[in-house]
């Protein structure tokens, strides 16, 4: 009877388990939505001035600007986005395991986005230029401009020869890929074909350095949304296999108790009969 009474206390234990990774899900569904509609509305943004800053340094066969060139590369920042809680399968394991591929062997900062990525370089004393982002869900257009900024700033004084953002993109709910972008220096795209003719004022390189800083910032952001869709999407699949996970246990307690309940009967039946056979 005793282990009967256990095994009734585990289901509902799993029970109460169940109802909570099957909320979560739900909740996860329901901010994926959202990421998602996010995601499609940030991408036009960056898209057309990442067009526009080509056309701009294609225009002009003596192009140059501070932020197109390439010099030796002494250190690298690189800014990384993380969630700000777990159960979401591998999607921070992956993140950090991808960074730690990339950086091996190199000059490196960090500018981490969320609060796993603060804790996990606060943990192994890398780098860290600003702990102003730990909530990435708190973050909004104006934080990835100030980013943007304080990118800039760096790489201009010559802190950084190389920024890139690291983030996951969202494929579909049962993929998200993890990877890397650089941001600076801006690799210039060859234009195929007739170049339009367009004048710039006061010159292409100041309306090019002017616009820069609103490209990364739209990167950023986009990346921001890309992630934050991958992180919804993982853990709604965590989610949803915890829940069955759970449901086949259930079951497999269920029948556990019903044979040990079974067990108990006939065991009572035996010991009935044996004391009628003895009087």
């Amino acid at each position: 009877m005793a282990s009967m009474k256990n095994i009734k206390l585990r289901i509902k234990s799993v029970q109460s388990t169940m109802q909570i990774t099957r909320a979560m899900k739900l909740v996860a569904s329901s901010r994926l939505r959202r990421a998602q509609d996010r995601c499609m509305r940030s991408r036009p943004y960056y898209e057309v001035l990442n067009k526009t800053l080509n056309d701009i340094a294609n225009s002009n066969s003596d192009f140059s600007s501070k932020y197109v060139k390439k010099r030796e590369i002494k250190k690298i920042l690189y800014i990384v986005f993380a969630g700000d809680r777990g159960l979401a399968g591998g999607y921070n394991a992956n993140m950090f395991r991808m960074i730690e591929e990339k950086s091996k062997g190199q000059n490196c900062a960090f500018l981490p986005v969320g609060k796993k990525a603060v804790e996990y370089f606060k943990k192994r004393q890398r780098e860290i230029i600003s702990e102003s982002f730990k909530v990435a869900g708190d973050l909004s257009v104006s934080d990835c401009f100030e980013m943007s900024r304080m990118v800039c700033n760096g790489f201009l004084a010559g802190e950084y020869d190389e920024i890139q953002v690291a983030g996951t993109k969202f494929v579909s709910v049962l993929s998200q890929v993890p990877q890397t972008q650089q941001l600076l220096p801006f690799t210039v795209q060859e234009v195929e074909g007739d170049r339009e003719v367009i004048l710039y004022e006061p010159n292409t390189e100041d309306t090019f350095n002017a616009i820069i800083p609103e490209y990364i910032a739209g990167v950023i952001y986009s990346v921001l949304c890309e992630s934050t869709a991958s992180e919804q999407g993982a853990r709604r699949m965590a989610m949803e296999n915890a829940t069955n996970n759970a449901a086949d246990m259930i079951e497999s307690l269920n029948l556990t108790y019903n044979r040990a309940r079974q067990s108990a009967i006939t065991q009572e039946i035996t010991e009935i009969v044996a004391g009628a056979g003895e009087d």
